[in-house]
């Protein structure tokens, strides 16, 4: 496929050509570029010297204590994430998940309880007890509880009420506010196509003209942006994308375009990818834009691309799997953005979401694994377009599917907003 980079090389073989160049105009950027770059060298080399094993390690009972502990306490540093809790919910249980950490059933239980109660009169939920209705709380507390995956779980959706509630942020040019009153924006087309699909209230007419929308996101550059006529951006693109996978409709997209962009965030030397055009490599869209490669690979093979590998996704997978091994592992668990930063629940699920993308890939002809280290360092497979675990996917629309799709007459919903 034309615009992929070259192989990128391991990081002991890393070469001087694969830096920065700033070409004699030095900017903020470039410096800050050079010092991400300097901080690898150095967490790389202090790694091989402590460290006297050929490939890195997951340390795979640092970030499961870690993970655990914040399932009970969370120190008073989070507070500032208040309108946030479903979200850490998700974060801790599908990194558990993604580690093959089983969940005690008395805390499976408990995480239910929290999350009726940020379920609100008008049927979405909030980021904590006694706040207003949010889509993007909404779609974590929704994929929690499919993590879950316990008829407790299911039975606190109000499924009726959830559509009433997508009705009422729908906005009459096929957009989604994330609340109401709120922000437009690509992720609560994403949020609302993700939670409407798992609970089986999927709608044609609550998605009508979605889809062209979302078409409008997508630039000059191939990524899209946000609402319409920005710069494209990872998370943006992702939620993008797989909302147009979910309605069945992701060729309408250039996916050519889309493919050049985001392998070309993708960084050379330090492996990991970067969110926008000239930004420093991010821990996170480990995920963001390394899980777009599988729903790009899918959506290709589907319009009859001939030359795509059935063995491997189109970026350099052993690259990213030693930025995140080597360079966003705190010792003591947890994973972060890069060297030198905080770790947080949030990093934590999307490196390692990033990571198991990075390991699996599958096809037609079945799966195919590419374990960088022990095997130890395997993680479970992610869904590509929901991240939780494909069998809780599957689980979860069995389950939904018995169920008869809510009554649709809801016209009034978008007249109202007009």
């Amino acid at each position: 496929m034309d615009g992929l980079p070259t192989p990128l090389r391991c990081f002991r073989e890393h070469h001087a050509a694969e830096k920065f160049a700033d070409d004699g105009a030095e900017t903020v950027t470039s410096v800050e570029q050079k010092k991400v770059e300097c901080s690898i060298e150095e967490v790389t080399s202090v790694y091989k010297q402590i460290h006297n094993i050929p490939q890195p390690t997951l340390l795979r009972e640092q970030h499961y204590q870690y993970l655990k502990k914040g399932l009970r306490h969370l120190s008073d540093a989070y507070e500032c994430l208040d309108a946030s809790r479903p979200w850490l919910c998700f974060w801790i249980l599908h990194s558990l998940e993604l580690l093959e950490e089983p969940i005690p059933s008395t805390i499976a239980s408990d995480v239910c309880q929290f999350l009726a109660r940020c379920q609100t009169s008008s049927g979405g939920f909030a980021g904590g007890p006694g706040q207003h209705a949010h889509l993007a709380p909404t779609y974590a507390t929704v994929n929690a509880l499919c993590i879950i995956g316990t008829e407790e779980a299911y039975s606190i959706i109000n499924r009726e009420k959830l559509l009433d509630f997508l009705w009422s942020v729908k906005q009459p040019d096929g957009s989604f506010v994330m609340h109401v009153g709120g922000e437009v924006d690509v992720r609560s087309a994403y949020c609302a196509a993700s939670v409407a699909s798992l609970t089986n209230i999927l709608t044609p007419k609550l998605f009508e003209d979605t889809t062209s929308w979302i078409l409008r996101c997508q630039n000059w550059e191939g990524g899209l942006s946000g609402v319409p006529g920005l710069e494209a951006h990872g998370g943006y693109t992702f939620c993008g994308m797989a909302a147009m996978v979910i309605l069945g409709k992701e060729h309408m997209l250039d996916l050519k375009a889309l493919l050049r962009w985001v392998v070309s965030r993708q960084m050379r030397f330090e492996g990991g990818f970067q969110g926008r055009c000239n930004k420093l490599v991010d821990g996170c869209y480990s995920f963001w834009q390394a899980g777009l490669l599988p729903l790009l690979h899918r959506a290709l093979f589907k319009d009859g691309e001939s030359t795509l590998s059935r063995q491997q996704w189109m970026f350099e997978q052993q690259a990213l799997q030693e930025y995140i091994l080597l360079c966003c592992q705190n010792p003591t668990g947890g994973l972060l953005d890069k060297p030198g930063k905080s770790r947080d629940f949030y990093h934590t699920c999307y490196c390692l979401s990033g990571l198991s993308v990075a390991q699996h890939f599958g096809s037609l002809d079945g799966p195919h694994e590419l374990i960088l280290g022990r095997e130890e360092n395997r993680l479970a497979v992610t869904h590509p377009v929901y991240n939780i675990c494909p069998e809780k996917v599957a689980q979860a629309l069995e389950h939904f599917l018995r169920l008869p799709v809510p009554e649709d007459n809801r016209q009034r919903g978008a007249s109202e907003q007009s």
